[in-house]
């Protein structure tokens, strides 16, 4: 691993809902088209590893670079917001602070709603996204994949995420709460993503209504997923009409311009609308409208009931599970620092092996008698000299000096 891939330089610089709102977060939110124009300049920027990661409560940007202001360049060149302005409310976090970073939002720790799952479905999509792209190195990809493996356990383990509490399964908690005779409300949910889809699964489980229609840029998705729950879709140039006649509107898209408009609900009676996009996919002059309720992202993630208690009391277990992966992956790349060194070892005592001068005057194998158990002998010793030269290389720090032991005790153990 060269010097630019050493786990100091890996950083993770964002901003979350802990020091922005929903307004501020929406400026840095990352969309497809962004992330792929990021993904372009990166190239021209020498940035060889690194993904973005962006949701309704965050956008970071977590990668290899010389220094964290590389990566906050990169990240803001498509955004909304300034330069000045991530700078100002960002954290930066380096080295195996930032890996533990990533550990504890892949288990949902750093959630705004405590053990939320549905986050480390966004983080393999990120990532993915990048791998794609050539941007996910052997680093990247064993990290994230001990970050997924963590969270397995977690789940399986504790009730961190136990319950159904989520930013989906708040707006419904929501909707019940605040309105009356579900049943005869119409309800259209505007995009069917992830988020979008488990809101629509939620309203028909919870709220005992399939008065639903699906509204997707891509039709042939609403009309699939419409099908499968039992509910309407219509196409999306018959929003206006569609957004005319509900009463309850859920936005889940990812637009970078405002969706549903002033124009879709002004006169139109009272309107629940329910927007989980980031940024907000509601124009202002709509959510000012007498006849608009609007909740945010922000205001779902307030509400408490005893599930979230529930999950609080489950932190130290997932912390104490995050450890251990944790531990393995620094583990994992300590050794790959030494990679070069012992690759070197190995090839000198294989060499050594093949060397008739060396096998003459070292008798090292009298009593075998077959090639195939000289071989087999001559690769074990050779896997527990390299197997004791690495602890000993992760614990001294010392790969030249090591080197040598390694070899003298190969010549001692073979005599």
């Amino acid at each position: 691993m060269s010097a630019a891939h050493s786990i100091s330089q890996f950083f993770i610089a964002g901003i979350n809902y802990k020091k922005t709102d929903a307004s501020i977060r929406g400026q840095f939110a990352i969309n497809s088209d962004q992330y792929k124009k990021i993904l372009a300049i990166a190239s021209s920027r020498n940035m060889a590893e690194f993904f973005i990661l962006s949701t309704c409560n965050r956008t970071e940007i977590y990668g290899f670079a010389e220094d964290a202001t590389k990566l906050v360049e990169l990240l803001c060149s498509e955004t909304e917001g300034s330069l000045d302005t991530f700078n100002k409310l960002c954290y930066i976090k380096q080295g195996q602070h930032a890996v533990q970073h990533l550990f504890e939002v892949g288990a949902g720790l750093e959630s705004q709603i405590l053990g939320d799952y549905e986050i480390i479905g966004q983080i393999k999509q990120a990532v993915k996204f990048a791998k794609q792209n050539g941007f996910v190195g052997a680093f990247l990809e064993r990290l994230v994949n001990s970050v997924i493996a963590s969270t397995k356990e977690i789940k399986n383990q504790t009730a961190l995420s136990g319950g159904t509490v989520s930013v989906s399964f708040a707006a419904v908690q929501y909707i019940k709460k605040h309105v009356t005779d579900i049943q005869n409300k119409k309800i259209v949910l505007l995009g069917i993503g992830k988020i979008g889809r488990n809101t629509c699964k939620n309203i028909v489980d919870y709220l005992n209504t399939t008065n639903v229609t699906l509204i997707n840029r891509t039709e042939e998705k609403a009309a699939l997923l419409a099908s499968e729950i039992g509910v309407k879709h219509a196409p999306f140039w018959k929003l206006s009409q569609e957004l005319h006649s509900a009463d309850i509107i859920l936005v889940a898209t990812n637009a970078a311009e405002p969706t549903i408009l002033k124009t879709h609900v002004e006169g139109q009676g009272e309107k629940l609308i329910i927007d989980l996009s980031i940024p907000y996919n509601v124009e202002r002059a709509a959510q000012e409208l007498k006849n608009v309720t609007l909740v945010n992202v922000d205001e779902l993630s307030k509400l408490k009931d005893e599930t979230l208690k529930k999950r609080v009391k489950e932190v130290p277990k997932a912390k104490n599970i995050l450890s251990a992966h944790m531990q393995e992956f620094i583990d994992w790349s300590d050794m790959r620092k030494h990679a070069p060194a012992l690759k070197a070892l190995k090839l000198k005592l294989n060499n050594m092996q093949n060397c008739e001068l060396y096998t003459s005057c070292h008798h090292t194998y009298p009593a075998v008698t077959t090639t195939t158990a000289i071989v087999a002998s001559q690769e074990y010793a050779i896997k527990k000299v390299l197997s004791t030269t690495a602890v000993k290389m992760r614990q001294t720090n010392q790969p030249g000096c090591t080197f040598i032991e390694a070899i003298n005790d190969f010549i001692t153990h073979r005599n």
